[in-house]
């Protein structure tokens, strides 16, 4: 099927709305033209297949057309036309060129069926930006802040995103009369058809300045560098994503800006793992000191601190250090610092420590 938007987004038609904006999201990050190796071309399909599917009437709109639903029409058998009617014998491309009397089939059943919400406004929000960070271990424990710089559709800054040149007069517009929308008539065999749509010059609204932006061209936005703050929580997942509403590009003249996605990657720490919400190390002990006890120095999140070590104490054995883990992302706990120690048996002895260990030997027997 030609644009099949369930293809696109790598779902089956029965996929859930959660579904669909998981998929949406995982293949527009993936494509974004603003990453290296994006693909315009794609992430617009991607696009368009998100705002239909997305969309509970579009969806069911294009569940019942089929592939025609671009066009507006209804989905079919081959051959099979408006109405049930039968074409397979009729050959439209000896009507003057895939048309009949003049008139465009395809424009025809875009008459039929086709057309968006009448004198509705089209002003098209602006799309969602998705781009990664890295953090360090120690930031997604405690929390952090960051800066990134994205080049994105901004609000001009000379008309304030209206796309009329500043001091601009606000006239009818003469496409629609003020209307907001136009009429097109289509003649052809089937008779007469008639269909409403949006204006085309002034996006619904049959208002539009007698001068556009010289910035901007009328569009309302234009392409910036624009520096955006994110709040990265303590406890964050690696893999996670934050969502900045409003933070994606700007909608054209003044519609609702898309948002941004932010998703995260925690770089690995060299003597720290996270499991869950506790974070675990490992540290090494001497042989005496696993036998008759004592204290180590220990290094946590938080910072140095002194580990006493119980006579006896085996290979593989877990300290706990209540509250040094990390902060529930909910707020609700804090996890503790798990330290498995690791006996360090010598690999050379002298003969004074051989005899010792035999003494200690034959008193264990």
């Amino acid at each position: 099927m030609a644009n099949d938007y369930y293809n696109i987004l790598g779902i089956s038609k029965e996929a859930s709305d959660d579904e669909i904006k998981k998929a949406y999201r995982k293949l527009a990050h993936k494509y974004h033209p603003d990453k290296a190796g994006g693909d315009e071309k794609k992430f617009k399909e991607i696009n368009e297949a998100y705002q239909v599917l997305s969309d509970k009437t579009k969806r069911a709109q294009y569940d019942q057309f089929g592939q025609t639903f671009g066009q507006g029409g209804p989905s079919g058998g081959a051959g099979q036309g408006f109405g049930g009617f039968d074409f397979s014998g009729f050959d439209f491309n000896q009507a003057n060129g895939g048309n009949f009397g003049g008139v465009d089939f395809e424009d025809i059943f875009s008459n039929i069926f086709g057309g968006g919400k009448q004198g509705a406004s089209q002003k098209n929000r602006g799309q969602d930006i998705q781009v990664d960070l890295e953090i360090t271990f120690e930031e997604m424990v405690n929390g952090t802040q960051k800066k990134v710089n994205l080049y994105k559709s901004v609000k001009c800054d000379r008309c304030g995103g209206t796309g009329g040149e500043p001091g601009a007069k606000i006239k009818n517009c003469p496409t629609c009369h003020g209307t907001g929308q136009v009429q097109k008539t289509t003649r052809s065999f089937f008779g007469s058809f008639s269909q409403v749509s949006v204006c085309p010059e002034c996006k619904g609204e049959g208002k539009i300045y007698e001068k556009k932006c010289t910035k901007c061209g009328g569009d309302g936005r234009v392409k910036e560098q624009q520096e955006v703050v994110i709040d990265v929580p303590a406890g964050i997942i690696n893999g996670q994503t934050i969502s900045i509403q409003g933070a994606g590009e700007v909608g054209e003249r003044n519609a609702a800006p898309g948002d941004l996605y932010v998703l995260i990657h925690v770089l690995p720490h060299k003597k720290f793992h996270r499991e869950g919400i506790n974070i675990l190390s490992t540290e090494e002990i001497n042989f005496s000191t696993a036998a008759l006890g004592g204290e180590i120095e220990i290094e946590t999140i938080s910072g140095k601190l002194i580990l006493k070590i119980p006579s006896g104490t085996q290979s593989g054995e877990i300290f706990r250090i209540k509250n040094k883990g990390i902060n529930e992302i909910r707020g609700h706990g804090k996890g503790h610092h798990l330290v498995k120690i690791i006996v360090k048996v010598p690999r050379r002895l002298s003969r004074e420590q051989k005899k010792l260990i035999k003494e200690l030997k034959q008193t264990e027997e």
